[in-house]
């Protein structure tokens, strides 16, 4: 039984030697059948036998099982395959059961793979290779390069083996996109096919491509033994189940035209929620404004500015619980408000943004208790993350482990205390360490306690908003490093970035829909007073195609730069039924950090929004730049391939200050943007004429 025969993708399959097994295993004891660096061709994979099927549904999604055996060790797989008719997705996910004598120790399990891809040739000259490195500070760097740049030819029919090495990214420890995004693709460019996938586990995953009998093949996993310390023992009776995966195959279009699926598919699994809808804005003290200092005689001008300007949401981050003379970084766990910093009580800050029309948030970091806090002794050593039977401590805090009842009891009682008693409707949760492989309980390998702690994390959360359905949650991980859909599942609002400089945020708010739906990336609005006009309209634009985050002080604004920032906030309120339902574009191509000309755009139903960017302060310097003049010009023009042989009317959304000019060419379907001034940006709406 193959995977490219029940996905039915769009994969050209060139001969059945080519495929893959539905599931590759490896045991303690059942490894591979050729020796190296790949996680396919174990030997259970290979000995898997069909042994029945089961179709259903589930509401609008359709649901196959395909079940198999391996009749040496009894070990039996369920492989469950999602999707809804029309679409150009599939969602993957496997359970084994061990239904023999003797217990297994599992040391990785796919949760989904697919074999045959060649590009029209039948060859594998014509792929393209697309992946997406991810750093604190630099999020979404999409890169690209040939396949064969990574996966040389080794002529195997002179050598009578595959090679043993393979294209392959994976993370590492708890920030799950710490190192690279669990998305990437191989398109071939001649034809616009693509094949792009998404892993979906904030405790482990990795992805593998190489060559197979001339072919292509990909192979998706959660965590595994060599890369995240992962061992699962199966005794008889028990059983595993993977974490999700998903694969969107398109036939033409390339990056773009998946990436408009995978949007698709994130909107149709994740909670339900009316935030995915409301889209409110929100302002949030921290960025370039108090930075983890809030009191209640700073706090206080910048709601009434931040109500002015049309806020809804109103975010008290980082230090509201400080009140330590040593600092609040290992002092944390009991999250009580700070008596120094609000002399008349927290209720009052909380009072005023509901008087200003805004709903109160609060930051939090739930998983964490400082090494400082009382709770570090009061609550049991079991419900925090232990390995080598001692307790793990990184970066001044220890991790608690939500599996055990005394944790979650705490953090119920926390959020309870906030949410109910405060009325509080709005929580930011950041993550901030890096805690390693995990946690052992037992005989616990240290990689399965962190899938474990991962999984109650998720169903915690989900708890809460059963208890309060209103409720809106934000991930955050020091920016953008838990930047997965296990978390953006079940939450509504993703931090992309803890980026300060404006000038290099323009690169990770146009790549952002590539890792989160457009209305749950949050990008950073940080105006300041001493900024020029120019600065705050290129600051506040960046932001108008996701989910804005303002911040900045709005209160030390004069009237001509206030109104700059509101009228760019009223722009973002009337737009934002589009935001929720249009599908992203690159119309330059995925950004690279160095980037002068940056765009991204929404496609609607109605008409198309581009955000167009020429940033100089950030290029100046980098190589290379000096070699290419052009990239000086005031001019930027861009292919709009679905408006081609359209008549488009071009307005101007934000700023007018921009002073922008564009000419559309309908028979070549291209727009050229003039932006006169450096550092400058735009957001336009492109309106097609109705076919006659």
């Amino acid at each position: 039984m193959d995977a490219a025969g029940s996905v039915g993708l769009g994969a050209p399959v060139r001969n059945r030697d080519t495929l893959v097994p539905l599931v590759e295993v490896t045991a303690t004891g059942h490894g591979r059948t050729w020796s190296g660096e790949r996680f396919i061709d174990t030997a259970i994979g290979d000995r898997m036998v069909y042994r029945g099927r089961e179709a259903g549904r589930d509401g609008d999604w359709h649901r196959t099982t395909i079940r198999l055996t391996d009749p040496e060790t009894g070990l039996a797989a369920d492989i469950t395959l999602r999707t809804i008719p029309g679409s150009r997705f599939l969602r993957s996910q496997v359970r084994l059961v061990n239904e023999g004598s003797a217990p297994l120790q599992l040391e990785s399990v796919s949760s989904l793979t697919l074999g045959g891809i060649v590009d029209e040739t039948g060859a594998l000259d014509g792929l393209t290779l697309h992946w997406a490195d991810n750093d604190w500070l630099a999020e979404c760097r999409w890169r690209q390069a040939a396949f064969r740049e990574h996966i040389v030819p080794l002529n195997r029919s002179a050598h009578g083996h595959e090679g043993r090495g393979c294209f392959e990214r994976y993370s590492q420890g708890g920030w799950s996109t710490g190192r690279h995004l669990p998305i990437a693709a191989l398109t071939d460019d001649r034809t616009g096919r693509a094949w792009l996938w998404q892993i979906e586990s904030s405790a482990g995953w990795r992805y593998e491509t190489g060559e197979r009998e001339g072919a292509a093949y990909l192979a998706l996993f959660g965590p595994d033994d060599a890369h995240h310390q992962w061992r699962q023992l199966l005794a008889p009776g028990e059983e595993f189940t993977t974490v999700p995966a998903v694969l969107v195959g398109v036939e033409a279009g390339g990056p773009d035209a998946a990436f408009g699926e995978l949007t698709a598919y994130r909107r149709r699994m994740r909670r339900a929620h009316p935030d995915h809808t409301a889209l409110p804005v929100i302002y949030n003290d921290y960025m370039n404004t108090l930075m983890g200092d809030p009191t209640t005689d700073k706090l206080l001008p910048l709601v009434e500015a931040a109500g002015a300007v049309g806020a809804e949401v109103f975010v008290i981050d980082a230090g509201w619980y400080d009140d330590d003379a040593q600092g609040w970084w290992d002092a944390v766990g009991a999250w009580e408000p700070s008596a120094s910093r609000f002399p008349g009580g927290i209720q009052q800050v909380l009072d005023a943004i509901r008087a200003h029309g805004m709903t109160p948030g609060l930051w939090l970091e739930p998983e964490v208790v400082g090494v400082r806090s009382p709770l570090a002794d009061t609550l049991p050593p079991e419900a925090f993350f232990r390995r080598g039977g001692l307790r793990v401590t990184e970066h001044g805090r220890h991790h608690l482990d939500l599996r055990h009842p005394a944790a979650r009891a705490h953090l119920d009682r926390v959020v309870d205390r906030i949410v109910g008693d405060w009325g509080v409707g709005y929580l930011k949760l950041d993550y901030n360490i890096n805690i390693g492989p995990g946690t052992e309980t037992g005989a616990e390998s240290a990689g399965a306690g962190l899938l474990g702690h991962h999984r109650a994390h998720l169903d915690w959360l989900g708890s809460l908003l059963d208890r309060h359905p209103g409720l809106v949650l934000e991930n955050c991980a020091s920016g953008g490093l838990r930047m997965d859909y296990a978390q953006l599942g079940v939450v509504q609002v993703q931090s992309t970035s803890d980026q300060q400089d404006p000038w290099r945020y323009p690169p990770i708010a146009a790549a952002a829909a590539t890792a989160a739906t457009p209305e749950q990336a949050a990008v950073w609005a940080y105006p300041q007073p001493h900024f020029s006009l120019d600065e705050i309209a290129f600051s506040v634009t960046g932001a108008l195609l996701g989910r804005i985050h303002l911040s900045g002080f709005l209160d030390r604004m004069s009237p001509e730069q206030f109104e700059l920032v509101r009228s760019g906030i009223s722009v973002y309120r009337r737009i934002r039924p589009e935001i929720r339902s249009g599908r992203p574009f690159w119309p330059l191509g995925l950004p690279s950090w160095q980037d002068t000309w940056i765009a991204h755009g929404l496609r609607g139903s109605g008409s198309t929004l581009l955000t167009i960017w020429r940033r100089e302060s950030a290029a100046a310097g980098q190589p290379g730049i000096a070699d290419h003049p052009d990239r000086y010009d005031s001019d930027c023009t861009v292919d709009i391939p679905h408006l081609r042989g359209h008549d488009v009317h071009v307005g101007t959304l934000y700023p007018t200050t921009a002073h922008s000019e564009a000419t559309w060419a309908a028979a070549d379907g291209r727009l050229t943007v003039s932006l006169p001034r450096p550092d400058t940006a735009v957001l336009l709406r492109l309106t097609a004429a109705p076919s006659v």
